[in-house]
C-alpha cells in the first residue's frame, strides 16, 4: 500500500486538512504491513532510550500517524507552527518539515520513520516550552537556577491519553509576565516591519529649552517609541521633558527629564536589540516555576532594587548595590529562602577576599587591617604576633560586629552554597549612584532597617521595639523568621510592570547577550529583521 502525495500545502493552512487526508491511509491492512512499520519505528526509535522505551511498552502504538489519530496530529502541528512566536528554534520541532514528511510517506517505512519524528519534535516541543530551549548554566556559569525538568515518559502518557489540545496548552508558560512579553515581542515585530524607531539623536545631550535636528529627532523618537502624542513640536517644552523622563524611568535612568550622554545613548538603542532582550526574557520566563501569588524576594539585579511582593503587588521596594561586572564577583542568578536575619553580625571575610586583598597588606605589615582578626579553625583570635603571613595561611579573618563592619547593622540570610546574603553597608553614597555594580558579589541594601521591621512586622506586633533592643545591646543576634520567605535573585533585562508595559534595563553583566547568542545559535531568528 502507498499513501497518496499531498501538493501545494503550506504549513498553517494545510494542517487540519492533511490530518483529515492522511488519516485514513495510516491504517495498515495487513500483517506484513503491520510488520515493516513496526520494523521501520524501532529502528528509528532506537537512537533515543526513552522514545524507544515507550514505543516498546505501548506494543508499538501510534501517537500520531494512525487512523484514530486525527485530533492528536493536527494539535501538534498547530502548537508547534508558532514556535517563532514563543521565540523558541522553529528547527527543532518544524512544522512544515514534518508537512512535507507526511506528504512524502508512501510505505509503511515511511510512516516509521514520520512516527518517531513527529514524537521527537513532540518531546523537544514540551522541554522548551517547560524547560527552555537553552541550558543557563552551560551559558553562563553564574546562572544557576534549578531547571525542572517533566520526564519524557510522563509527556507522552499526557499526550497519549490526554485531550491533545488541552495538553499542548498545558505545556505553554501560564504566568501573566509570560503572555505580556510575548504580547510585547509580536509589537516589537510589527513596528520593527514598519521601519522602526526612525533616526538616532545625533547629540551626546539634549536639554530642556534646546532647538534643532537634536530634539526633531528626540520628539520623532519619543512618538515612535509611544512616550510623546504625535506632535510638531520644535523645541524642547514641557511635553518632551515629560516624555523623556517617562522614559527615564522605564529604563531604569535618574529621572531629571534631561537627555543627558546615558540618556541619549539608551534612547538610540533599537528595537531589534529591545526584541532581543525580549526573546531572551521569554526564554528565563521558562526557567521560572514558582508561585508569583505568594510573598516572596524579588531582586532583579540588572534593576539594582529588592522588593517584597504579595499577590502581584509591590508591597516593600529599596535600591540595592550588586556584586561587581568582574567573573569571580558578579552575583549568580538562584532561588533560595529566606530563614532569619543576624543583628550586630560579624563578617567573616571570605576566602578569595582573604588571598587576593588582605594576605598581600599584612605580608608587607603585619599590623595592616587593623580592624579584621584572625582566627583558626574553631573561631578562636590568634595574636597577629604568632603568625607568619609569609608562609602559607590556615587561618581565616573576622571583624566583629561595630559601626564600620562591613555588613552594616543586620544582614538577612536565605543559606546557600554561593554565600550570598543581603546586608546593610556603611557604604552608604553608593546608593545614589545610577549603576549600581560595587559589591563582591553579596547584595547591599539601602534601607535594611526598614526591611528589617518589614519582615519581623508578620510575626511581631511590636517589631520596631524588638530589633532597636536586639540593635543596641552590640551583640550578634540571630532572629529565626518564623516562616521561610522564597528569595529569586533574577536578571531581566526586559519585564512588564504593573499595567504591562514592557521596562528595560542594562545589561551590567552581559548575559542576556551571551545567552541571546546561544538562542541565535540554537536556531531562533529575529522576525521583522531583514538580514
Amino acid at each position: 500500500m502507498t499513501f497518496p502525495v499531498l501538493r501545494n500545502l503550506t504549513c498553517r493552512s494545510a494542517l487540519l486538512s492533511l490530518s483529515l487526508v492522511l488519516a485514513p491511509n495510516f491504517a495498515p491492512a495487513v500483517a506484513a504491513q503491520t510488520t515493516a512499520f513496526t520494523q521501520s519505528l524501532a529502528a528509528t526509535a532506537s537512537s533515543n532510550p526513552a522514545i524507544a522505551e515507550w514505543y516498546r511498552t505501548t506494543g508499538y502504538d501510534t501517537l500520531w500517524t494512525g487512523a484514530d489519530d486525527v485530533a492528536r496530529r493536527a494539535a501538534l502541528l498547530s502548537a508547534i507552527s508558532t514556535a517563532k512566536d514563543h521565540g523558541l528554534p522553529v528547527a527543532r520541532y518544524d512544522a512544515a518539515k514534518l508537512v512535507r514528511a507526511l506528504q512524502a510517506a508512501e510505505t509503511e517505512g515511511d510512516r516509521g520513520r514520520v512516527e518517531v519524528e513527529m514524537t521527537q519534535a513532540y518531546l523537544a516541543w514540551a522541554h522548551d516550552l517547560t524547560s527552555g530551549a537553552l541550558t543557563p548554566k552551560d551559558v553562563d556559569s553564574g546562572i544557576l537556577r534549578e531547571i525542572n525538568v517533566i520526564e519524557p515518559q510522563i509527556l507522552l502518557s499526557r499526550i497519549a491519553r490526554g485531550d491533545p489540545a488541552a495538553v499542548l496548552a498545558w505545556l505553554e508558560p501560564k504566568s501573566v509576565e509570560y503572555v505580556q512579553l510575548m504580547k510585547a515581542k509580536l509589537s516589537l515585530e510589527a513596528q520593527i516591519a514598519a521601519g522602526g524607531w526612525g533616526a538616532t539623536v545625533p547629540a551626546t545631550k539634549v536639554a530642556p529649552g534646546d532647538t534643532g535636528p537634536a530634539v526633531i529627532a528626540l520628539r520623532d523618537r519619543l512618538v515612535r517609541m509611544g512616550f510623546l502624542a504625535p506632535t510638531a513640536v520644535a523645541s524642547y517644552d514641557r511635553s518632551v521633558q515629560a516624555a523623556v523622563t517617562a522614559f527615564q524611568l522605564n529604563h531604569g535612568l535618574t529621572p531629571d527629564g534631561t537627555a543627558g550622554e546615558g540618556t541619549v545613548a539608551e534612547i538610540n538603542i533599537g528595537p531589534e536589540e529591545r526584541l532581543k532582550s525580549v526573546i531572551v526574557a521569554m526564554e528565563r520566563e521558562r526557567w521560572m516555576h514558582i508561585d508569583r501569588e505568594a510573598k516572596h524576594v524579588w531582586v532583579n539585579l540588572p534593576d539594582f532594587h529588592a522588593k517584597i511582593i504579595e499577590d502581584g503587588k509591590t508591597i516593600f521596594d529599596t535600591r540595592v548595590v550588586i556584586g561587581k561586572n568582574v567573573p569571580d564577583q558578579r552575583t549568580p542568578e538562584f532561588s533560595d529562602e529566606m530563614e532569619h536575619m543576624v543583628i550586630n553580625p560579624s563578617w567573616g571575610v571570605p576566602r578569595s577576599i582573604i588571598v587576593k586583598e588582605y594576605l598581600p597588606l599584612l605580608r608587607q605589615n603585619p599590623n595592616a587591617v587593623g580592624h579584621l582578626q584572625i582566627i583558626d579553625g574553631r573561631g578562636r583570635v590568634v595574636p597577629r604576633g604568632s603568625v607568619n603571613f609569609g608562609g602559607s595561611f590556615p587561618y581565616g579573618m573576622r571583624q566583629p560586629p561595630s559601626d564600620g563592619n562591613a555588613l552594616g547593622k543586620v544582614k538577612f540570610m536565605f543559606p546557600n552554597k554561593n554565600n550570598i546574603y543581603l546586608h546593610d553597608t556603611p557604604s552608604k553614597s553608593l546608593f545614589d549612584k545610577e549603576v549600581r555594580d560595587y559589591s563582591h558579589g553579596c547584595i547591599r541594601v539601602a534601607d535594611p532597617f526598614d526591611l528589617a521591621h518589614e519582615l519581623l512586622s508578620w510575626q511581631s506586633d511590636n517589631a520596631e521595639a524588638e530589633f532597636e533592643a536586639a540593635l543596641k545591646t552590640g551583640r550578634e543576634t540571630t532572629v529565626k523568621l518564623k516562616e521561610h520567605l522564597p528569595v529569586h535573585l533574577v536578571y531581566y533585562t526586559a519585564y512588564p510592570d504593573t499595567k504591562g508595559r514592557i521596562d528595560y534595563r542594562r545589561d551590567v553583566y552581559g548575559r542576556d547577550a551571551a545567552l541571546f547568542e546561544a538562542l541565535s545559535a540554537a536556531g531562533v531568528e529575529l522576525a521583522g529583521v531583514q538580514g
